[in-house]
């Protein structure tokens, strides 16, 4: 009989950590898919579409720039990013955490942007980001911190 005790426990230990472990995959999916529609959206330059999907809350830390804390001010960081001539921006998650109480998660990845410098000259950036993404009453997930910072080195004129 105690046997067949701990074989039966066994068993409905191995379902519950299946049931769970599909659970964060599927959570895990959702944000991936959250993320690349995000991209495509300031990859199409769509400003408002792009701030959406950041909460009330949230804060963002642009790299060489003060951080924003207001839907406004998010909204100008974004404005100024998307709009300036030839600019281009995308970016792809390879790796998302979700916490075990499933209200919170961040995604990390890399990004490609290209800009023109102040010279008029097109310039090419590439690194990397996390995003922390909170869920919401609603069940929607909204990033409640985003921060990117470049892969390449500091040029000599940034430096003085």
């Amino acid at each position: 009989m105690k046997t067949k005790t701990l074989v039966v426990t066994l068993i409905l230990g191995v379902a519950a950590a299946a049931v769970c472990w599909a659970a964060d995959t599927k959570i895990e999916q959702e944000l991936r898919d959250l993320d690349a529609k995000w991209s495509a959206a300031a990859g199409a330059k769509d400003v408002d579409k792009t701030v959406s999907y950041y909460s009330e809350e949230a804060i963002v830390m642009p790299p060489n720039a003060s951080a924003a804390t207001t839907k406004e001010a998010i909204r100008s960081a974004w404005k100024e990013m998307l709009t300036t001539p030839g600019a281009a921006i995308s970016w792809k998650a390879t790796k998302v955490e979700v916490a075990k109480s499933g209200d919170l998660a961040y995604v990390s990845g890399t990004y490609e942007e290209t800009m023109t410098d102040a010279s008029g000259k097109s310039a090419k950036d590439r690194g990397k980001y996390v995003e922390i993404f909170k869920k919401q009453a609603d069940g929607t997930w909204k990033v409640v911190a985003d921060i990117w910072n470049s892969d390449l080195p500091v040029s000599a004129a940034e430096k003085k």
